[in-house]
């Protein structure tokens, strides 16, 4: 299956932790409840210092972001081990993360819920891209263009990640593939 994902991208730079990416007092919402999963949207990337981030990753009163694709560094999603990180980005209509390596839990998390493709890069994109360039990642041809510059890089291999990611994370996989039954 053929994965292509275009939009805006919003950059961040190393060591992005969980906190950053959805704030502890916001762990009360509960992702299974359509209204809570809708509302986590809001809050993603809340945790961000301004004087660092002066771009809201979601725009003040808004569930979605303008922004479905990151750009980060290295260590992206370190800290706790809280799903609700992938879920927050993937409820704000973020579809892709690349980053130069990500904590090995985000990157389970993003699988095993299907909200996020977790990307890694060849070489450091975050300082090549700007928040608010335009890209295309293409996942069989692991390459992802910023078409602000025009310019290529290449992508690692997801491997078999992308099935369950395509598939909309761990369980539905299993159902697919008759792993476990079909009743929810």
């Amino acid at each position: 299956m053929s994965t292509r994902i275009s939009g805006r991208v919003f950059v961040v730079q190393d060591n992005i932790d969980t906190d950053q990416i959805i704030p502890a007092e916001y762990l009360n919402l509960i992702p299974t409840i359509k209204e809570e999963y809708d509302k986590l949207g809001s809050y993603a990337l809340k945790g961000l210092p301004e004087s660092l981030y002066p771009i809201p990753f979601v725009n003040p009163g808004a569930e979605d972001s303008e922004y479905s694709i990151i750009v980060a560094g290295r260590n992206f999603g370190c800290g706790s081990s809280r799903e609700h990180a992938p879920i927050a980005l993937g409820s704000a209509n973020c579809h892709v993360v690349v980053a130069e390596s990500f904590a090995r839990i985000f990157f389970r998390n993003s699988m095993s819920t299907g909200e996020v493709y977790p990307c890694e890069c060849a070489e450091r994109l975050c300082e090549s891209f700007k928040t608010g360039d335009t890209a295309v990642v293409d996942m069989e041809k692991l390459t992802i263009i910023n078409e602000t510059t025009g310019k290529v890089y290449s992508l690692k291999p997801l491997g078999d990640v992308k099935p369950v990611v395509d598939a909309g994370g761990l369980f539905n996989y299993a159902r697919q593939n008759g792993m476990i039954s079909q009743n929810k």
